[in-house]
């Protein structure tokens, strides 16, 4: 198979330019088999290699611009210094020291630790919020209460109807002398209707803010550009803060064709207090130096174990690109293949690899009750259709898969094993927040945090149908292409 040329395009050139594109072909395919697979898993390499072979010149134009999840070395090196100091200051923080609960627990804590050097701390209170407009309006009253500084990171940003209080909010604060940061993801809140008006809107404040990961060839700003942060933070004077899956932008994303057909994001938020603000802190001041080369040395707050908020251990694990050992990936199938008895996720986009496939089906095959909850019908074409690609070895396996009803997108991004641990944060289950996004996870311990996660999954349930085997082996034979096709596409990270 030629790479650069299709089939008797050499008919039309001389001999010896025939000979030597040949010869030049063979040797850059020879090359790309030693050079995709580096540093990659075996399946995305024979994606990359998949996609080039068939497609050739268009495969290597994808492949040179989406092949690399390096970021520049400036920001590696921020990464690396923000880590060896969390790493020092933190030494002397036992782990999980008082915890009485199952001693798996204990090894990822450890873990996460080791990955992603924030450590579990005692002494903290947490409240889910699972209606949307709620969430933002406890966002809301805590921006109004604020004295110091006001640390706002979303993936999704947008002034609009819904969240202008918020940001009128913000406004207030720096009238009063608050130092109010916002960050968002450049090409994720670019889409939004609306996004040049917020821009304009502002820059007409006291408000600080950056696009993380702009794309900005002319300022040297080139990098993958679906790499992207994903995060969801909100910090308020160190004292509380907020982390889940919702984006700062109204139910329906201000888009027409969502508000036509009564399509909203259904979404979990939890609001902490205790020292595991000042952990999500840190994650905001890492991004805040990467994007404004800034450090919030008067804005951190200590990291330590603290009584005095509640009797909640929590701890705070970033992921993404600057992590080279897909932090959340390991904790959630360490997680899995630990459950016992019973493990629910939710996650809008599972595009699972190989290693959480197995620990997924592993678990129910082993007999622990595994239930998962996605949306009847998802947002995005590609993704939605590689996503349903796993339902059949899921349901052989035993996984009972709960389809939440259209139009409504179910956003939320949470877990719970056992009576030992829930899980929430902006991370999805799927490759692309494993390898692509920049993530934070929180692991909450306890039976009684677990329980009122459980009465959003129940609620979850309630709404939603069972997927059986026997209707999804029914299912036509031109979705089935399409799914595997865009399974494929799943693995060229």
């Amino acid at each position: 198979m030629n790479i650069f040329h299709p089939p008797g395009w050499l008919s039309s050139v001389p001999a010896w330019l025939g000979a030597v594109l040949l010869v030049l072909d063979f040797a850059i395919a020879l090359a790309l088999l030693g050079i995709i697979p580096g540093n990659r898993k075996p399946s995305a390499a024979m994606a990359w290699l998949l996609l080039i072979y068939v497609i050739p010149v268009f495969g290597l134009l994808i492949f040179l611009m989406l092949g690399s999840q390096r970021l520049d070395k400036r920001r590696d090196a921020k990464q690396a210094e923000v880590n060896a100091a969390i790493q020092e200051r933190t030494a002397a923080i036992a782990e999980l020291g008082g915890y009485s609960g199952p001693s798996y627990v204990k090894s990822v804590a450890t873990l996460n630790r080791k990955l992603g050097s924030l450590p579990a701390l005692d002494g903290n209170s947490a409240e889910l919020f699972s209606d949307y407009r709620e969430s933002i309006a406890a966002m809301t009253s805590e921006v109004g209460k604020a004295e110091r500084f006001v640390h706002v990171q979303f993936y999704i940003t947008a002034w609009d109807d819904v969240t202008g209080p918020f940001f009128d909010a913000c406004v207030k604060a720096t009238e009063r002398g608050v130092a109010v940061r916002l960050l968002f993801d450049h090409l994720g809140s670019r889409g939004i209707p609306g996004y040049k008006e917020m821009l304009e809107r502002l820059d007409k404040t006291k408000i600080a803010w950056h696009r993380t990961l702009p794309i900005e060839p002319f300022r040297g700003h080139f990098r993958r550009p679906d790499l992207r942060n994903h995060r969801k933070i909100l910090v308020v004077d160190g004292r509380v803060g907020f982390m889940g899956s919702q984006n700062l932008v109204e139910p329906g994303y201000n888009k027409e064709k969502n508000h036509e057909v009564g399509r909203e994001w259904v979404e979990l938020t939890t609001r902490v207090h205790g020292p595991v603000v000042a952990a999500l802190n840190v994650v905001f001041a890492t991004d805040w130096y990467s994007e404004a080369d800034e450090i919030l040395t008067n804005e951190l707050v200590p990291l330590q174990s603290n009584l005095g908020a509640g009797e909640l251990t929590c701890q705070v694990l970033p992921s993404g690109p600057g992590f080279a050992t897909e932090n959340n990936l390991r904790m959630f199938t360490t997680l899995i293949y630990s459950a016992q008895r019973r493990i629910s996720l939710t996650s809008p986009y599972f595009v699972p690899d190989e290693s959480l496939l197995y620990a997924v089906t592993t678990a129910a095959q082993r007999g622990v009750d595994v239930e998962l909850f996605v949306s009847e019908e998802g947002d995005q074409f590609m993704v939605y259709h590689a996503q349903v690609s796993y339902y059949r070895a899921l349901l052989e396996a035993g996984v009972r898969i709960w389809l939440y009803p259209s139009p409504y997108v179910l956003h939320s991004k949470h877990f719970s094993i056992d009576d030992d641990v829930a899980v929430l944060g902006s991370s999805n289950m799927d490759m692309r927040s494993f390898g692509l996004n920049y993530e934070v996870s929180t692991m909450l311990l306890g039976e009684e945090i677990v329980t009122r996660m459980r009465k959003v999954e129940d609620t979850y349930r309630a709404k939603s149908r069972e997927l059986r085997l026997d209707e999804w082996l029914a299912r036509p034979a031109g979705k089935k292409y399409v799914d595997n096709l865009m399974r494929l596409t799943a693995a060229l990270q």
